[in-house]
């Protein structure tokens, strides 16, 4: 048996780590061997924690505890804390557990670890998720290798430093980049600093393209495009400014800076911050109607209505 506490304000690795553990299970008893549970009461969890092995293999239990953290009613009194250990220690084999807090960046929730609870949890396989921040160079470059690694792919030091000047600490999207990379490194498997700046768009390249649009340079603009044709697609460039334009609408129209992290996985408040006061003189509904002309010519595009795409892009940006 195996008992996880797992935790942090980092999704992607705890979803990775968790989809490890169930990738150990027998794919043909799933929906018997896997469960999930949200805040089960003393009684539920004390019968998920005493469960007997069964005939086709190993089980796992994700149990997402968060709210005996952060909701008072969910304090176990001493006798149940007592009982939660001691079917933990007698645990059998073939039977996973995990126990699982979320919290998310930048709200301020941090999990108190006087309580008894987290004292007794602690004793087994404690894993923290956080997200790094992005001066921890040596710690991001690690972790880019190890899922490089992963996907059985080499990658040099000086295309790591590309990745994350472009990309940061968004561990969706360095894995993201990684499996495009993949692709483009194929079949020598090898990623260079020549391959990542030749594939991985770098904000700088998209932000001027738009602050010359809001700026109303529109011929600044279409330069900016034509230069990024050099080495993309024109479908790559809308798709990466659909992206951006989207989180800045988002940025432009909500006010609270926690549900604009939780919209466009922006992981730093003090970004956000910056890019509203980037955004304020540009008017909200401009925007919009930027995305909405990206969109249709995206969308003439690939149901092949139109002839020279270069052409129907430039026209969508400046129209």
């Amino acid at each position: 048996m195996a008992v996880y506490f797992i935790y942090g304000e980092d999704d992607y690795n705890i979803d990775l780590k968790l989809g490890e553990l169930r990738s150990k299970l027998n794919p043909d008893f799933l929906s018997m061997s896997y469960k999930s549970v949200k805040k089960p009461d003393f009684n539920t969890l004390i019968n998920i924690l005493r469960s007997t092995p069964m005939m086709f293999g190993s089980s796992l239990y994700i149990i997402d505890i968060a709210d005996y953290f952060f909701e008072n009613n969910y304090n176990f009194e001493d006798k149940e804390i007592a009982e939660i250990e001691s079917a933990l220690n007698d645990n059998q084999e073939g039977v996973d557990i995990a126990f699982v807090v979320r919290t998310s960046y930048g709200d301020g929730k941090k999990i108190d670890s006087r309580r008894k609870l987290y004292k007794v949890l602690s004793k087994f396989n404690k894993l923290e998720y956080q997200y790094l921040p992005s001066y921890k160079t040596a710690e991001i470059s690690a972790w880019i290798k190890d899922r490089a690694k992963e996907k059985k792919i080499k990658i040099n030091d000086d295309a790591i430093t590309v990745l994350t000047e472009q990309i940061g600490t968004n561990y969706l999207q360095l894995n993201n980049e990684l499996d495009k990379l993949k692709l483009a490194a194929y079949p020598d498997n090898t990623i260079t600093k020549k391959l990542a700046e030749d594939n991985c768009f770098s904000n700088e390249d998209l932000f001027n393209i738009t602050d010359y649009l809001m700026r109303n340079e529109k011929g600044k603009a279409v330069s900016e495009f034509k230069q990024l044709l050099d080495k993309k697609h024109p479908l790559e460039i809308l798709s990466a400014l659909q992206t951006m334009l989207r989180q800045w609408i988002i940025i432009k129209s909500k006010t609270s800076i926690q549900e604009i992290m939780d919209i466009t996985g922006i992981r730093s408040d003090y970004k956000i911050k910056l890019m509203k006061n980037d955004l304020k003189s540009i008017p909200l509904k401009e925007l919009v109607k930027l995305k909405e002309n990206l969109f249709d010519v995206e969308y003439r595009i690939k149901a092949g209505k139109v002839l020279d795409m270069e052409s129907e892009v430039e026209i969508a940006l400046i129209r």
